[in-house]
């Protein structure tokens, strides 16, 4: 089993996180990134850079990742894609992605887009805090024991 990382756009303390899991039941870690990342320095964790383009560590994920394995990504059309593809994906705040959920996620996704495309609204996520971490732990707890079943 594997545990995919969207490095590009995963806090740091999320990867450590996963990482440390990791560690302790013996799953590999694969980073994706379009640029080198620091790569934790553990025989499980491997780091592949994608050339640079528009979606393309998106498009390595959804290639390579199967069922029964976990994404870790914050983008919700990645996810959604994932999803289909009947991979688990999880966001670094300890959301699950799932067929029940896609539909709005999508959906709410897109109309701040547009806000923020007519200036109506700005901003991004708040900072990845310790409410943050717990959450997204005790996610990836969850759904790496139901994945190793």
């Amino acid at each position: 089993m594997r545990v995919w990382i969207d490095a590009d756009a995963c806090p740091r303390l999320a990867r450590d996180q996963v990482v440390k899991f990791a560690l302790k039941r013996g799953i590999e870690v694969v980073l994706v990134a379009g640029q080198a990342v620091a790569r934790p320095n553990f025989a499980c964790v491997r780091l592949v850079v994608v050339p640079s383009g528009l979606d393309a560590a998106d498009d390595y994920l959804v290639e390579h990742a199967v069922p029964g394995e976990l994404v870790i990504c914050s983008d919700i059309p990645l996810a959604d894609r994932l999803v289909k593809k009947g991979v688990a994906a999880l966001d670094p705040r300890g959301r699950e992605f799932d067929e029940r959920n896609m539909g709005d996620k999508l959906a709410t996704r897109n109309l701040f887009a547009d806000l923020r495309d007519q200036g109506q609204m700005g901003g991004g996520q708040a900072a990845y805090g310790d409410k943050d971490r717990q959450a997204f732990a005790n996610a990836l707890d969850r759904i790496l024991t139901r994945l190793m079943r």
